[in-house]
């Protein structure tokens, strides 16, 4: 078998995901504070989701939960790759094309879809303007994708990990160069998106190349192959587009209170940060690890890595998210409070990042399950279980409104997130011992939560004694600082401690090199 090293392809993704985590909270600094909580942004993010909502739909989720697996498989067997690779690049582009246009022509549609409430109001025809701009965004970010699942594929993480990067820094030099030249920062920022995403495509195409995967677009052909990736593909698909629905749903709610898209975002925005560096870093390298075990038959080496990614996934999350629940409003407010971004705005904010900080370990759980079913190419399961947690978010969050207001889509959104992690877990077990977590982890697990709890209970009382530094301009950044240091050493120790993990074994993970193939 053709090694994938588990935990340095997890660190290495990690590393370079947490690299454009921490500039995008950077980028929402900054349009906090150049554009604030109002109108433009609420279209800004609305327009944004649109791109964003069809890749995960076409490339991201659905097409790489389908495409991953089969390349995987057919790159251990030498079972011509490339060409199956190339077949797939035309009819993702093909499909991408068709979808553009459509989008372009019938823009003001699909915003009163997607964001009713802006009905009758500046927001909607702002929101359609943006949305032409940055909506061709979708057709280079998904190609980007299509090399970024190859390079994952064969073992090489670090380009298509760095790709998301430059989004970020493009957007944040087009912000500043607006500021600063005195033009329009928000249009600035628009035209940025789809040039960021041409930026992104060239990246992931020559280290493709130079990794030996080598495609070139052509003529779209319906291969035995393709027509397999199809049927393998749509139920993903459709779960996927259950999960863009439990997304619009919220967005529509928010829509019909005043700033509440802005603040949603923003806090979307915090929570992403341990996600994206824990969830998605594991999610991606476990999936061709477990295709390629599953080829070979490896069955213990499968159940190994699939305990071992659920291990460093709670070590990872579950202290983040009691810091999230703990502390949410030194950290907003530290990091987004300036410009036009005031302390009510501060207070609203931290209240969702609370409540999506009770489910993250749930999303992080999620990227560690779904491989389970996604490396035997069963797409119809997570279908299934995305609808329930739709119809539950849903309930939820157009229930909800009416009593508490903008806030239930944050609810809605975690308890359909921790309902969707159980479905997965039941529904695993028909996998056998492979889909089990082993001992290891059952004896760590609980180490680690209590490891966490003791962490909030210390960063809790750190705050109590630093709090009158948090109202002061010039010591509140030391005073975030010394609060994130605290809580990090007693996790540390606490953990160490008890037996939750050990730090050498970081400590050997990071200087591992990983295996070019």
């Amino acid at each position: 078998m053709k090694p994938i090293r588990l935990m340095s392809g997890i660190l290495t993704v990690g590393f370079w995901t947490l690299a454009s985590r921490v500039l995008g909270v950077a980028r929402e600094i900054m349009i906090l504070a150049l554009i604030g909580p109002g109108p433009v942004l609420d279209a800004f993010v609305a327009a944004f989701r649109l791109p964003n909502m069809f890749r995960r739909f076409f490339a991201e989720g659905a097409f790489n939960a389908a495409f991953v697996p089969m390349f995987s498989k057919k790159y251990e067997a030498d079972e011509e790759p490339l060409t199956f690779a190339r077949d797939a690049m035309n009819g993702l582009g093909f499909v991408l094309l068709a979808l553009s246009a459509l989008a372009l022509i019938f823009m003001p549609a699909l915003v009163w879809a997607t964001a009713g409430g802006f009905a009758g109001s500046e927001r909607f025809d702002l929101t359609v303007g943006f949305g032409r701009i940055v909506f061709p965004y979708i057709l280079f970010i998904s190609i980007a994708a299509l090399f970024s699942g190859a390079l994952n594929a064969t073992g090489h993480f670090a380009a298509a990990a760095a790709a998301p990067v430059l989004l970020n820094i493009f957007v944040i030099l087009a912000m500043i160069a607006g500021h600063y030249l005195g033009g329009d920062v928000v249009m600035w920022l628009v035209w940025t998106v789809p040039l960021a995403g041409v930026a992104q495509l060239a990246l992931v195409w020559i280290a493709a190349e130079r990794a030996g995967v080598r495609l070139r677009p052509g003529r779209p052909r319906l291969t035995p192959d393709m027509k397999r990736l199809t049927v393998v593909a749509i139920p993903a698909a459709l779960a996927g587009g259950v999960m863009q629905i439990n997304l619009l749903v919220g967005q529509q709610v928010a829509s019909h209170f005043d700033k509440a898209v802005g603040w949603l975002y923003a806090a979307d925005r915090l929570y992403q940060l341990p996600l994206g560096v824990v969830g998605i870093a594991v999610g991606i390298v476990l999936l061709p690890d477990l295709s390629r075990r599953l080829k070979a038959e490896d069955t213990v080496g499968g159940r190994e890595a699939f305990s071992r990614a659920g291990e460093i996934s709670l070590a990872l999350t579950v202290p983040c998210a009691v810091a999230l629940v703990v502390v949410p409003l030194p950290m907003v407010s530290v990091l987004f409070e300036r410009g036009a971004t005031g302390p009510d705005d501060s207070a609203a904010i931290a209240l969702a990042v609370a409540l999506y900080g009770l489910g993250l370990p749930a999303f992080v759980l999620q990227k560690v399950l779904q491989p389970l079913f996604f490396a035997r190419e069963d797409t119809r399961s997570p279908f299934r279980y995305a609808v329930v947690a739709m119809l539950v978010n849903a309930a939820i969050a157009i229930g909800l409104a009416p009593v508490i207001g903008w806030i239930a889509p944050a609810i809605a959104t975690t308890v359909a997130g921790w309902i969707m992690v159980a479905q997965l877990s039941i529904g695993g077990r028909r996998f056998g011992e492979v889909a089990r977590f082993d001992a290891r982890f059952r004896r760590r697990a609980w180490r680690i939560c209590l490891a966490s709890v003791i962490m909030g209970v210390v960063m809790w009382g750190t705050l109590v004694l630093l709090g009158p530094l948090f109202a002061v301009t010039g010591l509140r950044y030391l005073a975030l600082l010394a609060l994130l240091v605290v809580g990090t050493i007693s996790y540390g120790l606490a953990g160490q401690s008890i037996g939750a993990f050990r730090l050498s074994e970081f400590r050997n993970a990071l200087r591992r090199k990983p295996r070019m193939q």
